[in-house]
């Protein structure tokens, strides 16, 4: 019984010092930007788009088939990969980087059609494709496909007739449930390298609901409009993968240990993080040790917010190695990779 007390007392007494840990620290959110997942160097200026997605002669039997065991339109996974290709193009024409986008083609590339993402072409095909086309490198719909289910149903509503009385009746519900899959690829025929090699995979819904079936199955024209604003999406998401982007991230700061931190605080709710670093400042040199590393630390935060990394770095170091403050090695590791991610942004840049 003596050991169950002494181990209940334990479990408190480190409750109680976890709160008081985080209560002697506040949050704060911050924007900082991350490097883009394909990273397109500077030097292609010129870029082709290929459609793969369309199946070649010899395998249009067999997308035939396909066609007639769903419930897509003939021709709606084409228009939906030609809508996936502008989304591309929208995006693309607007960088200042690139001085052509131009869509290419060739009958010599054989496409299977079905979904199905082929192999990746032979560089002697993309750089014949490239010197034909005087482009630098080929964003390529490798494979474009819907597949979709209908659901339909019944149920009994009430609505009220001419004369105000509520009667029951029919209604017919019909959804349509549809997958849109896409395949994309890279190539920098420049560097000969494969930039990128992705599928996504996209689900929109439509639902019609009337008191006949036909208004119920106006659902279906719904659901084109809907694909192609998706496919239209899917294109701009892709592009989007080649540029940096931002994200929020949180951190802590010290609140508690004397006045000036106090105040700090308040200044820093306020939005004034150069006057809650005044007084943080004005603690580096206190003689307890505690006080000082929270000093130290805090002036990383501030440095961190104002964009001087190495400085960050620096504080947080002096944090941990003068005073022993844990949460500024635990900081100083986040700081270090968002270093290595500045470096790779810088050559993103160049």
């Amino acid at each position: 019984m003596k050991e169950f007390r002494f181990n209940i007392f334990t479990i408190i007494l480190l409750f109680g010092l976890l709160l008081f840990s985080c209560q002697s620290m506040n949050n704060l959110t911050m924007s900082v930007t991350e490097p883009a997942p394909v990273y397109i160097p500077s030097t292609i200026k010129n870029i082709g788009l290929l459609n793969r997605s369309l199946a070649s002669d010899k395998n249009k039997p067999l997308d035939n088939i396909d066609q007639i065991f769903s419930i897509e339109g003939k021709n709606l996974d084409i228009i939906g990969a030609n809508y996936t290709l502008q989304g591309i193009m929208d995006v693309l024409e607007k960088d200042e980087q690139y001085s052509t986008i131009k869509m290419v083609s060739s009958d010599k590339i054989e496409n299977p059609g079905m979904g199905i993402f082929p192999s990746a072409l032979t560089w002697g095909t993309v750089n014949n494709l490239c010197t034909e086309n005087n482009i630098d490198a080929i964003v390529s719909l490798s494979f474009y496909d819907t597949d979709a289910n209908i659901s339909y149903k019944t149920r009994t509503v009430e609505q009220l007739n001419a004369f105000g009385i509520k009667i029951p009746m029919i209604e017919h519900e019909a959804t349509i449930n549809t997958n849109i899959k896409a395949g994309f690829r890279i190539y920098d025929n420049v560097n000969k390298i494969i930039r990128d090699e992705i599928v996504t995979d996209r689900w929109i819904t439509s639902i019609g609901k009337g008191i006949n079936p036909s208004k119920a199955i106006e659902a279906i024209i719904g659901r084109k409009e809907a694909l192609l604003q998706e496919s239209t999406k899917i294109g701009q998401d892709y592009v989007n993968r080649t540029y940096p982007f931002k994200i929020r991230v949180t951190r802590q700061y010290y609140v508690k240990g004397t006045e000036n931190f106090e105040i700090g605080k308040r200044r820093a709710q306020t939005g004034d993080w150069d006057g809650a670093a005044e007084l943080w400042e004005q603690e580096l040199n206190n003689p307890k040790g505690k006080i000082a590393g929270r000093a130290c630390y805090n002036m990383a935060i501030i440095n961190e917010i104002n964009g001087n990394l190495e400085s960050a770095i620096t504080w947080a170091s002096k944090s941990y190695t003068d005073y022993e403050d844990k949460n500024a090695l635990r900081y100083l590791k986040i700081l270090r990779n968002r270093q290595t991610t500045n470096i790779k942004l810088q050559e993103q840049a160049q």
